[in-house]
C-alpha cells in the first residue's frame, strides 16, 4: 500500500454506507486489505472529512437524497489542480437512471459498480482508485518540487542582480578618486606634496579593486576545487600583523580601536601564511564595516585541544538571529545594515568559509541581535610546532637590482600600454611599444627583446598567437614571454603555459612584482632557457 508522508489521511477511504451494518462489513473487507478506511456518518460529515485528506470515497446511490448532498459536491469542485479524487458509486442500476446521469456529470472521476457488488470486485476497485490517487500525489511532489526551484531560481536571480549592484558600486568607488587624482596629475601647477598624495590615492584604490577581484576569483576556484594551499612554517604572529596592516585602513578611517590577544608563545604553524591572513582580515573588514565610527574591535586567540581558535569581536550593529543561518551565503547581505555600513559584495565570508574548509577547519558566528555587535571565531587544527626559529624567506633580503633589459609592451588599450612602457623606462629599461598583435611581431624582428610583456586579448593576432610565433623564431626561445591580461583562472594560467609563456600575470600589474620578475630574467637565465630548448630540439631531430 502507498504511503505519503505528508498525511496520515491521504489513502484513507472515507466510506459512506447506507446502513452501519453494510459499514462495519465493507469497513472488516477494508482492514483486512489493510487499507484505511473511515466511516461517515451523512455527505456533510463525509465533505469535512474529505478537506482533511482522501485517498479515494466509496458510497451508493442513496446519498442522492441526502439534505446535505450538494456540501460534498461543492467540496470536490473545489480541489487544487493536480487533485481529483477517485470517487467509486455503487448503483442499483447500472447504467444509472437519469436522475443518477445528472449527479455523475457534476463527478470528475467517477467508477459506477453495480449494487450489491461482489467482494472481490469492490477490493479490487478500491485498490486501483488508490493507485490512481498515489499517482496524482506524485504529480502533487512534482509540482511543489517545480515550484520550490522556480523560487530558488528567482532568489538567485535576486542575489545575483544584487551582486551586479553593488559589485558596479564597489567599482566605481574607487574609480571616482583615481579620476580626481589623474586630473590633479595634469595640473600644471602641481605642488611635490600634491604630486604625492595623488600618488597615493591611485596606488590604494587600484590595490582595492585588486582585492575584489581577486576574491572573486577565490571564490570561483574554491567553487571549481581548484584553488590549492601552498603549507609552509610561519609564526601567527606574521600572520596576524599581515591581516591587521590589510585591515589598518578601513579601521583608521573609521577611528576604531582594535585590541590584539594572541597565546604567549612564539606559536609556529604548518599552514598556507597567504590564505590565513586572507581569512583574519576579511573578518576584520566585515567587523570594521559593519560598526560604527570610533568602535571597539578585538582580535584574541588560543590553542585548545590542538586546535588554534582566532576570534574577531566587535561592538557594531550585530545579526538578526535569522541571519545567523544565512550569513555565510553566497552573495548574503545584512539587509539592516544597508544605510548603516559599507555594502560589500557578499562574497566575503562565503571565501573565509571556503578558505577555512581548505584548512578543515570551521567558522561559527555569534550574536545577542541586532545593535549588541558580533563575534566570529574560526578553528583550524593546529598542525603546527611551538619552536620558535624564523621561517626562511626572502621578505628580509634586500630587493634585487635589475639591469636595464630591452622589453616590449604589447597591448591594444594604448593608454594601457603607454603607462606601463612609461613605468619601465623609469625604471632603466629599454621599452618598444607595438598595439596590436601584428605590430609586435614586427617590432620583435628587429627589436629583439629580452623580454615581452604580451596582452592575451588583441583583435588581430591574439597574445598566444604572437607568443607561438615567437616561439617559432630561431632566436624566440630566449625571449622571455609574460602574459597580460584580465583572466586569472587556473585554465587561463595553464593555456598561457601552453602557447608558451614563461610567466601569466592579472591586471593590474604591481609594480613591484613586475621589477622582481624582470630582475629573475638575468642573461644567464636566458641562456639556460635556450640550452634546454636547444637540447629539446636536437633529441626530437634523433
Amino acid at each position: 500500500m502507498p504511503t505519503d508522508s505528508n498525511s496520515a489521511h491521504d489513502y484513507r477511504v472515507l466510506l459512506l454506507a447506507p446502513t452501519r451494518r453494510d459499514a462495519r462489513a465493507t469497513q472488516e473487507l477494508l482492514r483486512r486489505a489493510n487499507v484505511s478506511c473511515a466511516s461517515c456518518e451523512g455527505a456533510q460529515s463525509m465533505a469535512a472529512q474529505l478537506a482533511a485528506g482522501a485517498g479515494a470515497l466509496l458510497l451508493t446511490d442513496a446519498v442522492f437524497s441526502d439534505a446535505h448532498f450538494d456540501q460534498l459536491l461543492t467540496g470536490l469542485s473545489h480541489q487544487p489542480p493536480w487533485s481529483d479524487v477517485p470517487v467509486l458509486l455503487l448503483c442499483h442500476t447500472v447504467p444509472p437512471t437519469t436522475v443518477s446521469a445528472r449527479v455523475l456529470d457534476s463527478l470528475r472521476n467517477a467508477t459506477v459498480l453495480e449494487r450489491p457488488a461482489s467482494a472481490r470486485t469492490l477490493l479490487s476497485s478500491v485498490q486501483a482508485a488508490l493507485r490512481a490517487r498515489a499517482r496524482q500525489y506524485q504529480l502533487r511532489e512534482q509540482i511543489e518540487a517545480l515550484r520550490a526551484s522556480e523560487q530558488a531560481l528567482r532568489d538567485a536571480d535576486r542575489r545575483k542582480d544584487s551582486f551586479l549592484a553593488t559589485l558596479a558600486h564597489e567599482l566605481r568607488n574607487p574609480l571616482a578618486p583615481i579620476r580626481t587624482a589623474a586630473q590633479i596629475l595634469g595640473s600644471q601647477r602641481l605642488e611635490p606634496q600634491q604630486l604625492h598624495w595623488a600618488q597615493q590615492v591611485i596606488q590604494r584604490q587600484v590595490a582595492h579593486m585588486a582585492l575584489l577581484l581577486d576574491d572573486l576569483l577565490d571564490i570561483a576556484r574554491i567553487t571549481q576545487g581548484k584553488l590549492e594551499l601552498k603549507m609552509e612554517r610561519v609564526r601567527l604572529t606574521e600572520i596576524v600583523d599581515a591581516a591587521v596592516e590589510t585591515a589598518r585602513p578601513l579601521l583608521d578611517s573609521k577611528h576604531h580601536q582594535l585590541t590584539v590577544t594572541l597565546p604567549s608563545e612564539q606559536l609556529v604553524l604548518q599552514t598556507d601564511p597567504v590564505r590565513l591572513s586572507q581569512i583574519l582580515s576579511n573578518l576584520l573588514t566585515n567587523a570594521a564595516k559593519y560598526t560604527d565610527p570610533a568602535g571597539h574591535i578585538e582580535l584574541s586567540g588560543g590553542v585548545q585541544n590542538d586546535t588554534l581558535w582566532l576570534s574577531v569581536k566587535d561592538d557594531g550593529i550585530g545579526i538578526a538571529p535569522e541571519a545567523l543561518t544565512r550569513i555565510f551565503d553566497m552573495f548574503s547581505q545584512i539587509d539592516s545594515a544597508s544605510v548603516r555600513a559599507e555594502r560589500g559584495l557578499g562574497i566575503g565570508l562565503a571565501l573565509v568559509k571556503g578558505l577555512l574548509e581548505l584548512h578543515g577547519g570551521t567558522i561559527e558566528a555569534t550574536s545577542e541581535g541586532l545593535g549588541q555587535g558580533s563575534k566570529f571565531t574560526v578553528h583550524v587544527p593546529l598542525v603546527a610546532s611551538t619552536a620558535t626559529q624564523k621561517r626562511a624567506s626572502g621578505a628580509d633580503a634586500p630587493p634585487l637590482a635589475t639591469a636595464g633589459r630591452r622589453v616590449m609592451v604589447a597591448d591594444d588599450n594604448t593608454d594601457a600600454a603607454e603607462a606601463l612602457a612609461m613605468l619601465l623606462e623609469l625604471a632603466g629599461h629599454e621599452v618598444r611599444v607595438a598595439h596590436g598583435g601584428r605590430a609586435a611581431l614586427a617590432i620583435a624582428q628587429t627589436f629583439r627583446p629580452d623580454v615581452a610583456l604580451l596582452d592575451i586579448g588583441m583583435p588581430d593576432l591574439s597574445g598566444y598567437e604572437v607568443a607561438k610565433e615567437l616561439r617559432r623564431l630561431s632566436w624566440g626561445a630566449g625571449i622571455c614571454l609574460v602574459a597580460l591580461t584580465g583572466w586569472g583562472r587556473d585554465d587561463d594560467r595553464q593555456r598561457a603555459m601552453v602557447a608558451g609563456f614563461d610567466r601569466h600575470l592579472t591586471k593590474p600589474i604591481d609594480a613591484g612584482a613586475l621589477e622582481a620578475l624582470l630582475a629573475k630574467e638575468t642573461e644567464a637565465s636566458a641562456r639556460i632557457r635556450r640550452t634546454a630548448v636547444s637540447e629539446v630540439n636536437t633529441s626530437g631531430a634523433d
